[in-house]
């Protein structure tokens, strides 16, 4: 079920209010797709920061309740936004000029429980160079895929969570794509 924009802004207007249950019910909506994506954009090289920049987020997002407006973006274009700050804040202080690709990381599997165990074993080692591929992406392209694709941001809410134009960032997911399209066409006829 697709979150209601709605009723998020209402969610976070109650908090701020006063209603701490408000909190915990978007918490619970929007945690484990904000904690992937903070992960996902930080890659396995800085994935042990994951935790605190998860944390941060939110505790962002608690301090700034009344600062979200819902006329200029939803809530979860904001959450994204603010998660996409401390990943970039995160970089800055560590002084990371480039990502590289990343190296297998079990956290990042997606079980996938098919009927037989080669099915499983051949569909877990799909997942796995898609995530691979996914990190070997240069940043910007990654954070932009990972916003449209697993987060659900429209082209112009990325555009705005990245400082971009919404051309930019429709080629940065072209490109994104491409790229995607290209290793995993790779790895089949490598196969083949």
């Amino acid at each position: 079920m697709e979150p209601d924009p709605t009723q998020d802004a209402d969610l976070l207007r109650a908090y701020g209010a006063g209603d701490p249950h408000a909190f915990t019910r978007l918490y619970d909506r929007y945690d484990r797709p904000c904690f992937q994506f903070i992960r996902r954009t930080l890659g396995s090289a800085h994935a042990d920061a994951t935790e605190d920049l998860h944390q941060e987020t939110w505790m962002s997002i608690s301090r700034s309740a009344a600062a979200f407006d819902a006329r200029k973006a939803r809530f979860a274009a904001w959450l994204f936004t603010i998660a996409r700050n401390k990943v970039w804040d995160y970089f800055r202080r560590q002084k990371v000029a480039i990502l590289a690709s990343a190296e297998n990381d079990a956290t990042m599997l997606v079980p996938d429980p098919g009927p037989t165990p080669l099915e499983q074993v051949e569909s877990r080692q799909m997942a796995e160079k898609l995530v691979t591929a996914v990190e070997a992406l240069p940043l910007a392209q990654r954070e932009t895929f990972v916003m449209f694709a697993q987060a659900g941001l429209s082209l112009e809410e990325v555009a705005n969570a990245t400082g971009v134009a919404v051309e930019t960032a429709k080629s940065r997911l072209r490109y994104a794509r491409a790229t995607l399209r290209q290793a995993l066409a790779d790895e089949r006829s490598a196969h083949v």
